[in-house]
This record gives C-alpha cells, sequence and structure tokens, in this order.
C-alpha cells in the first residue's frame, strides 16, 4: 500500500515527523518499505500565465511569450514546447531558479531573442519519470504568483507499506488512518459522505446467481455525463503519489474512492449492457476479452458479472472491453459489490493476471462499505463530470459473513503476554480497534469489526493487544528447558561430511525447487506419482519433485546456456513419491556431471568424463562409511539413463540409488550436446556405516597370486569379486582388478579379466597348500557360475 502522508494527515494528524511516524507504523507489524520525497528539489519556480504568443522571427519551432508571473511586468520567454497556448497556467521557472541536477535558469538568447526564464515541464520539475512532450499545464483557478512547491504541496512524502496478507484492512488511507489514530491515540477525521439524492428513475435490474460467493450487490445509475472533462489536479497527484496512473475521470474516481475507503468499483458503459446484470459462474466454453486486450478462456469456477450477452467482467478482478467505458460514454452503471474472499482467491492467478482490485478482495473488504463508497464515488463523479444520479439499488445483503464472537480469558492473555496489562487498558486497546467489549466472569467477550477479516480466535485478540501495547514494551525472559545433549552415533556420518567430500573432488552445490516442470519430470521419470500443487508459483513449477534429476538437469544447462563447459554439481534434498495420502518423502543425495575431467591447463587431459569417473566418485562417498563390501552396482533400467550405462545401487538386498549416462533420446529433447552422467543415493544408506575398529597388523609374510579369466563380455566384474571373495576364505585380505583386456589372443565376445589375490595369517605363515586349494575353490566356482576359463 502507498499513498501520500499529507492525505493521510488529512484523516488523522499525530504530533510526529515523517520518520517517527514511519517507525510507529512499523513497530507496530506494518512494515514500512520505503519513505520518498514526492517531489524532486528545486526552487524558484511559480505558478504563471501565458499572455501573449508569437512566432520566434528565425526559428520555425520556438515561439515568443509573454508571461504574467505575478511581479507586475510581463516577463518575456522563448518556449519550444508544442502545446503552450496564450491563456494558459503554467509553472515558470525565474531567472535565478535551481531545476533538478541543479540546473541554473540564467538569461539567455535564443536566435537573436531574449529569454529570461522557462516554462517548464513535468519532468523537468521530476513529477514524470519519461521525459515530457509538452509544458505542464496548470489548472485555470491555479494562482499567478504563487510558489509552485507550496501550491502543489511537493514537500510531502509517500509511505509504501508492505502489508502481510491478514491484513486487507489496511489497504486504503481510511484502514492506515485507523491503524495510526489506535497507535497515537488520535482522533481519525473521516470525510463526510451524505447520500446523494436520486434525480431520476433509471435503474439496471441485478441478480445473484451465487449468493454465497457475492452475498451483496449495489447497482446505480448515472445518466449525461461529460466524460471528455478533465480530472482535477488534486485527485490525479494523489493517484500519481500512490503509483496509480489516470485515465478518465470514471476509472479515476473508482481509482480513488478504492485508496480512499478500501472497497474496489467498477464503472459499465451501460448504454453497452443489454437486459440484466446477472452475478453468476462462467459456463464452460465461455471467454472474455478483458480491459487490457487479453482474450481469456473462462473455467465454471470463475465468479463473472454478466448480462444477456455474456460475461462483462470477472468479479473482482477485471471488467471487459465490450462494456468499457470511453471518452464517448453517456450513461454510467456503477458497480460495488462485496465478494468473499474464497470466491476470487486465485481467480487473477490462473488468469495470469494481479489488480488492485483482486489484491482487495483476496484478503477480505468489508462487507458494510459498500454503500459509503458507492455514495463518494456518486458525489464525486458529479463534481467532475455532471450527471443525473439514479437510485441506489441493493441486492442480497442477507447472506453477509456474521461477525465473530471470542472469549478472551484472563489467564490465557497474562500466560502469553507474561505480563498483566491492566483491565482497562485491555478495554481501551480492543475498543480503539472498533472491537465490542463485554465484561465476563474469567475475561472479555468481543464481538470483530466487520473490516477485520483476521480476528477469528482468542490469539488473534492476544496477538492485537501485544501489537497496541508495543512489543518492545513486553518484558524480555529467558525460556528456562532442561535440555540433554543429542546422541552422536560414531557409526552415522553426517551429511556435511559427505558435502564437503564431494566439493574435495570439484562439485560444486546447487540448490534447486522442490517444485518441478511437469514436462520434464514426466520425460526423466514417466511412471512417476508426485503431488500438484494447488497453487503454483508458475506452470512450469507445478509438482513436487519425484527426483532429484530434473532440478540437476535444468541446473545443468542454465550452466551450459552460459558457456560453462565443464559442470560438477550435486544436490541434497528430499522428493516427494506417492499421492497424498501415501506420500514418501525420502531424502536423496545426487549430482550430474559433463565436460572435461581435467580443469583447462598446459599439463591437462582433454579426454571428457565417463562412466567411471562418475562411479569413482560415488564409490568414495560409499567408502566414507566402511562398509564397501555390502553395496553391489547392477545393471538395471532407468528411463532417463543410457541402457548400455546404467547401474542400480543396491546396499544389502535393497536398492538405494542410481547412476548412469544420459538418455540419448532424452539429451536430445533436451537440447544437450555433451555427454552427462547422474547419480541419486538415498542419503539414509549413505551416512550409515561402522564405528571403525582397529585390527592388529600381522607379522607374517602375505601370499599373493594373480588369476587371468576369459569370460563372456556382457558378465559382471563385480558379481565375479564377489564370488571371488566368498570362495578366497577368512584370510584374503585384497582382491585387486588389474586388467581388463579385449584384442588379440582373446576371442571376439569376451575379454580377459585379472585379479590380484592377497592372503595373510595373522598368527603364523600360510603354506603353498592352503593357497593352491583356496586358489582351486575360486577357479571352480567362477567357471561354474559364470563360465569362466582360467587364462594360461
Amino acid at each position: 500500500m502507498k499513498f501520500s502522508e499529507a492525505w493521510l494527515r488529512e484523516w488523522v494528524s499525530p504530533a510526529l515527523e515523517t520518520q517517527p511516524l514511519a517507525d510507529t507504523v512499523t513497530m507496530a507489524g506494518l512494515e514500512v518499505d520505503a519513505v520518498e520525497s514526492v517531489g524532486t528539489e528545486f526552487q524558484g519556480v511559480v505558478v504563471a500565465k501565458v499572455i501573449a504568443k508569437a512566432p520566434h522571427p528565425d526559428a520555425d519551432k520556438l515561439n515568443v511569450c509573454q508571461v504574467d508571473d505575478g511581479s507586475g511586468d510581463p516577463v518575456q520567454v522563448v518556449c519550444g514546447a508544442p502545446n503552450v497556448a496564450e491563456g494558459q497556467k503554467v509553472p515558470f521557472a525565474r531567472v535565478g531558479a535551481v531545476l533538478p541536477d541543479d540546473f541554473k535558469i540564467k538569461k539567455a538568447k535564443l536566435r537573436g531573442v531574449e529569454s529570461r526564464g522557462m516554462i517548464c515541464s513535468a519532468s523537468e520539475l521530476g513529477l514524470e519519470e519519461e521525459r515530457s512532450a509538452g509544458i505542464h499545464v496548470l489548472p485555470e483557478d491555479a494562482p499567478v504568483g504563487a510558489d509552485f512547491r507550496d501550491w502543489m504541496q511537493l514537500d510531502d512524502h509517500t509511505i509504501e507499506v508492505d502489508l502481510t496478507p491478514n491484513r486487507g484492512d489496511c489497504l486504503s488511507v481510511r484502514g492506515m488512518a485507523r491503524e495510526v489514530g489506535v497507535l497515537t491515540r488520535e482522533r481519525v477525521t473521516a470525510p463526510s459522505v451524505e447520500p446523494v439524492e436520486a434525480e431520476t428513475d433509471a435503474c439496471f435490474s441485478v441478480s445473484i446467481k451465487v449468493g454465497d460467493r457475492c452475498p451483496r450487490y449495489l447497482g446505480r445509475m448515472l445518466e449525461d455525463v461529460d466524460l471528455t472533462a478533465e480530472t482535477p489536479l488534486w485527485m490525479s497527484e494523489r493517484l500519481r503519489r500512490s503509483g496509480i496512473r489516470t485515465i478518465d475521470p470514471a476509472v479515476d474516481v473508482t481509482n480513488y474512492v478504492m485508496l480512499e475507503l478500501g472497497q474496489p468499483l467498477h464503472a459499465f458503459d451501460r448504454e453497452r449492457l443489454t437486459s440484466a446484470i446477472e452475478v453468476r459462474l462462467a459456463a464452460d466454453g465461455e471467454s472474455l476479452t478483458l480491459l487490457d486486450g487479453q482474450d481469456v478462456a473462462l473455467d465454471s469456477e470463475t465468479l463473472v458479472i454478466a448480462d444477456g450477452s455474456g460475461p462483462l467482467a470477472i468479479a473482482g478482478v477485471m471488467g471487459g472491453v465490450a462494456s468499457g467505458v470511453t471518452r464517448d460514454t453517456r450513461h454510467l452503471f456503477i458497480e460495488a459489490a462485496f465478494f468473499t474472499p474464497l470466491a476470487v482467491a486465485g481467480t487473477a492467478r490462473r488468469y495470469g493476471l494481479h489488480t488492485d482490485a483482486s489484491h482487495r478482495f483476496e484478503r477480505g473488504v468489508d462487507p458494510q462499505l459498500v454503500e459509503a463508497a458507492m455514495e463518494r464515488a456518486t458525489a464525486l463523479l458529479i463534481s467532475i463530470v455532471g450527471g443525473r444520479p439514479g437510485p441506489v439499488v441493493e441486492t442480497g445483503g442477507d447472506r453477509l459473513p456474521p461477525a465473530a464472537h471470542i472469549d478472551l480469558r484472563r489467564e490465557r492473555l497474562d500466560a502469553c503476554l507474561g505480563v498483566a496489562l491492566p483491565a482497562d487498558e485491555v478495554e481501551d486497546i480492543l475498543a480503539r480497534l472498533g472491537i465490542n467489549v463485554a465484561v465476563v466472569a474469567d475475561g472479555w467477550r468481543v464481538e470483530a469489526p466487520s473490516w477485520r477479516f483476521d480476528i477469528a480466535i482468542e490469539e488473534d485478540l492476544i496477538e492485537e493487544l501485544a501489537r497496541i501495547h508495543g512489543y518492545n514494551r513486553l518484558p524480555v525472559r529467558r525460556p528456562q528447558a532442561r535440555l540433554a545433549l543429542a546422541p552422536d552415533h560414531e557409526a552415522t556420518q553426517p551429511l556435511g561430511r559427505l558435502r564437503r567430500h564431494l566439493v574435495s573432488r570439484g562439485y560444486q552445490e546447487a540448490i534447486t525447487y522442490s517444485f518441478v516442470s511437469p514436462e520434464l519430470q514426466a520425460m526423466v521419470t514417466p511412471e512417476s506419482v508426485s503431488p500438484e500443487l494447488a497453487n503454483p508459483i508458475s506452470s512450469d513449477m507445478s509438482v513436487m519433485r519425484h527426483s532429484l534429476f530434473p532440478g540437476l538437469l535444468k541446473a545443468l544447462m542454465h550452466n551450459l546456456n552460459r558457456q560453462q563447459t565443464r559442470i560438477r554439481l550435486f544436490e541434497s534434498g528430499l522428493v516427494f513419491r506417492g499421492a497424498l495420502d501415501d506420500l514418501e518423502q525420502p531424502s536423496m543425495l545426487g549430482g550430474a556431471i559433463c565436460g572435461s575431467r581435467d580443469v583447462e591447463g598446459w599439463s591437462a587431459r582433454r579426454d571428457a568424463f565417463d562412466f567411471f569417473d562418475l562411479k569413482g566418485d560415488v564409490e568414495s562417498l560409499i567408502a566414507l562409511s566402511g562398509e564397501s563390501s555390502r553395496w553391489r552396482f547392477v545393471a538395471e533400467a532407468h528411463p532417463a539413463l543410457h541402457p548400455g550405462r546404467c547401474a542400480r545401487l543396491y546396499r544389502d538386498d535393497r536398492p538405494v540409488g542410481w547412476i548412469g549416462a544420459l538418455h540419448p533420446s532424452l539429451q536430445s529433447q533436451l537440447g544437450i550436446k555433451p555427454e552427462v552422467y547422474l547419480f541419486e543415493i538415498e542419503q539414509a544408506a549413505l551416512v550409515a556405516g561402522r564405528v571403525a575398529e582397529f585390527s592388529p597388523l600381522s607379522r607374517f609374510p602375505e601370499v599373493r597370486r594373480d588369476l587371468a579369466f576369459v569370460v563372456e563380455e556382457k558378465a559382471s566384474v563385480g558379481s565375479i569379486m564377489e564370488t571371488v571373495r566368498e570362495q578366497a576364505g577368512e584370510w584374503l585380505t585384497q582382491a585387486q582388478l588389474f586388467d581388463v583386456y579385449q584384442g588379440k589372443g582373446v576371442e571376439p565376445g569376451y575379454k580377459s579379466i585379472a585379479l590380484g589375490l592377497t592372503w595373510q595369517h595373522p598368527s603364523r605363515t600360510l603354506n603353498d597348500e592352503e593357497i593352491n586349494q583356496l586358489i582351486a575353490a575360486v577357479v571352480e566356482q567362477t567357471q561354474v557360475r559364470f563360465d569362466a576359463v582360467l587364462r594360461s
């Protein structure tokens, strides 16, 4: 909410300077984002009148003007503005004046003609951001000779307050004045709103088909208006200082009343309406062209204002072009309605809109305000565009939300605040907030005012009392509790250690959104089921992630599109699997790599990352637990990974993750050129380990034997190694794969794998007979299970 300080002080004017006033509002929970001066610094500018205008003798685009600046003698000025005309009131910078950016006005000659001063445009005075096309023409009643800065009240400030969604009652000068009055104990003086008597019988029939969404609707005719009239300067200035541009008197008045009182209104061109007004839900297939030119297809949950020809406006959001007001409009139909917050909530966002009206209706507008807003708008319109008002026609009014009645217990209040507020202070604060208070045995029974949609339970009242009493006046007490140290399980390694380990291997941590594009998720995990967001930030972030892969791929593509050629990213976080009523949320650790293996340098290799680079990183993570022997890599298929370069990770017999190259078709769909490798593992499996134990070193010699087997190319080396360890006995201390060979001497479709096996007994020397028996068992089982042939 942005408003003029001078406007606020017409309602309530505490004895506080601008910044202390802003601080008071902030300390009460309404954070002031900015306090800015209304006008830039300038001096020496007065209101003047152009009394004569003649063409410049030596320049086609210049005029020589005589200006009355109130000094008694006409002043000659050369002006190049195309809109300067005799009889205009204008801002005039005298000789010696200083304009923004320290621009000083001096006597000058322009093409041989003396010029003593300057007629100013709005942008030259800092009143508009964009450069003005001509001079700033003032109203006819502007007093000649008056200091322009004082007359325009430019020593004013705009105050911008960042309101929380529950404080929709402060989205108006009226609401802010009410709040300031409560905080400073000052009286609030509202402008008088007198009923405007009807001068004609003209009215328009209105029916409400969904009374639970629109409990109250007021309509009024205003005939024979002149919308070619100009909006008064005082009104346009207040709108400008509130961040709203002027359009035409009808729109300006509805915007002004919305800012002043908090009630959005809408004006229709009566001659464009057919039959009666209906407040109803849109039918499937109906569409509407909005005032901003956007064509929208309406859904059956959208509340609309319609007539016999179809929808005219999205209720509480925006009107349509077909019934919009133009300068040729002669008769107005003015709408002031109360739409329930749930009827409007989310509607604007569904159509990619956010309007001042929807912003207010979504948070709650005072249902008792519509009549005052209608009378105020009618009076302002008549004073600007004339016209003859018809009677105010009200429809509904019998389904307004009931006032909340709440019991506030003395004991509960004291316990929450930590201090016993005097009863008279409690009652005074509540009364100043507009809350009706009745004293009961254990405290108070209150009735919330119609404009406070956020007061519904006892805690809301306690919050209000703390806020108005002053948070800084509440006692400061340190909480006391008996806190036991959380157990630190040595066998469990912290996630931070896994992160630091990946960083030490050249990875950088990525943090992506937990919600992703449904299209990307369907490409990565087609069979996945995860919750959809009811109110997403955007359409490409509308489902909860089933895997870390979509977010990592998006981050990787973001970097590739910015000429990063070597990427190593990891991320830790929750994934969401299943429907809401059966949702699993495991914590995962994932990573993605692409590009060259080494950082660019004169001695660096230029080889690209491959599957085994990533597998080595994952194995190093697994090794941190000290239980590498419990892990297996098994060739299985994943829809997002390359069928020939993909493995599933098992801890014992439980699947806990995936590793592999990005599937070529998915890589092509995403437009990624380099090969990408991904992994994703359950954090619980990675952090679980065992406590390190010391094993005495044997003083007896090791025995090593090297074996080479010829096996089918598709045979899993991991499975072979597992079999070797099973058969090699308890004294095997190391089994190392040191060579894989295909080529001359090995038949096509086969490969040779060479293993180094090392044994060591803790208390004696092993003899050849024992070793030979173990080797025989290894050779026999590898032959049985894998059809392996010992290579000589």
